[in-house]
Parts: structure tokens; C-alpha cells; sequence
């Protein structure tokens, strides 16, 4: 799983729509004002599948011109559709963040079991392969809870930055509903995506009926599930070996996230 920042944190503050090219883009992101000649938009979907599988691989931090080799066009064509690369990134990530959002309704709207329903979700979300190109800031969900500190946040590897000790995580989330979660950028600034705050309400969800019904354990969090869809991802050459790895170690994470009896 590759996360990275590095072309993160101004693409966020990029507003859909605020971005234009030439004067006929009036988005920025892939969108125009007119139909794209047969061509174009080929390239644009060649384009857009090689950025998800070079940001897949390698993480957001990959370069343009690894996208473009892909893709096989220029880099300038890439350039052309994609003023800059944050604007590529928002828009990869916005596809995979409602990618994960629909999943997380279907199983909630399909699955009576409250833990089927949470079970069912992630193995979708893990067979996907959304997991790689989860955006940061869904992977650090804030609590409103003056005991995290100004601009506290839960980092991606469990820590709370901010100055709150490690130990004081899993109290202080567990006091917290699911509805007073927000989320923060990696500068600890408060994050305003709708797509990702979509996600984590519908997850929030699934989260809060399974433990309700006593089935995952008490102090598992949305960004802990989340976590799980990053970590059952990994990212191997061979197809097979990723699918067979990926399923192993979601069995292996299901069984950590279950309650058990006393």
C-alpha cells in the first residue's frame, strides 16, 4: 500500500471546477464544455486506467511521465487533459473514494446481518483493489473531542499527532459517535472533500450496526476499517499472487476485527 502526501495537500484545496485549460476546459479535471472528438477521448480513458494502475503501483508520488508511458502518449497529451498533476490525482481519487462509497451502500442495503453486511463490504472494496488509491485524509479521521488537542488527528499508522500519547487512542476514539468525526488533511488542517465524508458516514454505518449487534469489536473505529481496506492491498507483479495474498490477509484482519465471547 503507497500513500503519499507529496501531491496530496494542494489538489485538495483545489476546488472542483476552479481549474481551466486553453479556455475550453472550464474544470480542469477531464471534463469540457463540449464533446471530445473519438481520439481524445480515448486518450483521456487510456490516460485515466494508466494513472490507476501507475498510482496503484507505485503511490501518488509517481511521476507524470510514468502515467504518459503507460498510457502510451506524449506527456504533453497527458499535460493537455490534466493541467497539473494534482488535478490527475483529485480525480483518480475522487473515482476510487465513490467507488468505495457505493460499495459500502450496496452492502448496507443488501445484507440484513449487520456483520454479513460489514464482511461483505470489505472483501468487495479489498477484491477491487480500491484500497491503493484511498485518498490520505480518509485515512486520518479526526474526533471532536477537546481531550485530542487543536487540530489532533488519527494518523494513518494509528498515532495521534497533536501530542497525545499512542495509548490514549482507542479510549478516546471509542467515546466518540461516528457523526462527530471529521475529517483532517495531513497538515492537520480541517478537511472539506464531500466524496470523502460521504465514505466515512456510510461506513460509519456499517461500523456502528456491527458493533451495536455485538459482532466487531468495541474499539474498532471507521478509520480502522478503512486501514484494513489499505492493508489488504498490497501491491505484487503477479496478478494471482496478489489476489490470493489480498484475500489471506483480509481472512486474517476479519478475524482481529470480530468480537468474541468472554
Amino acid at each position: 500500500m503507497h500513500i503519499q502526501d507529496s501531491h496530496w495537500s494542494s489538489a485538495s484545496a483545489v476546488a472542483p471546477g476552479g481549474v481551466g485549460t486553453a479556455g475550453n476546459n472550464a474544470r480542469g479535471d477531464g471534463a469540457r464544455t463540449t464533446p471530445l472528438r473519438v481520439d481524445a477521448q480515448r486518450n483521456l480513458e487510456h490516460v485515466l486506467r494508466a494513472a490507476r494502475e501507475v498510482f496503484g503501483e507505485l503511490g501518488y508520488g509517481a511521476p507524470m511521465e510514468d502515467v504518459a508511458r503507460r498510457a502510451r502518449v506524449g506527456v504533453g497529451t497527458v499535460y493537455r487533459r490534466f493541467p497539473s498533476k494534482d488535478v490527475l490525482v483529485r480525480r483518480i481519487a475522487e473515482e476510487e473514494t465513490s467507488r468505495l462509497t457505493d460499495q459500502a451502500r450496496t452492502a448496507l442495503g443488501q445484507e440484513d446481518e449487520p456483520w454479513s453486511a460489514l464482511s461483505r463490504f470489505l472483501r468487495t472494496s479489498v477484491a477491487s483493489g480500491a484500497g491503493r488509491l484511498l485518498p490520505p485524509q480518509v485515512l486520518r479521521v479526526g474526533v471532536a473531542d477537546e481531550g485530542v488537542g487543536a487540530g489532533g488527528a488519527v494518523g494513518a499508522a494509528g498515532a495521534v499527532d497533536g501530542g497525545v500519547a499512542d495509548e490514549a487512542r482507542v479510549p478516546q476514539q471509542r467515546s466518540v459517535p461516528v457523526t462527530e468525526m471529521r475529517l483532517v488533511h495531513g497538515d492537520g488542517s480541517p478537511g472539506d472533500d464531500a466524496g470523502a465524508a460521504a465514505l466515512l458516514e456510510v461506513v460509519g454505518q456499517l461500523v456502528e450496526r456491527a458493533r451495536a449487534a455485538g459482532e466487531l469489536r468495541a474499539d474498532v473505529t471507521v478509520s480502522d476499517v478503512l486501514l484494513v481496506i489499505a492493508t489488504a492491498a498490497p501491491s505484487l507483479p503477479d496478478a494471482a499472487q496478489q489476489a490470493a495474498a489480498s484475500a489471506r490477509l483480509l481472512d486474517i484482519l476479519l478475524e482481529g476485527l470480530r468480537s468474541r465471547p468472554a
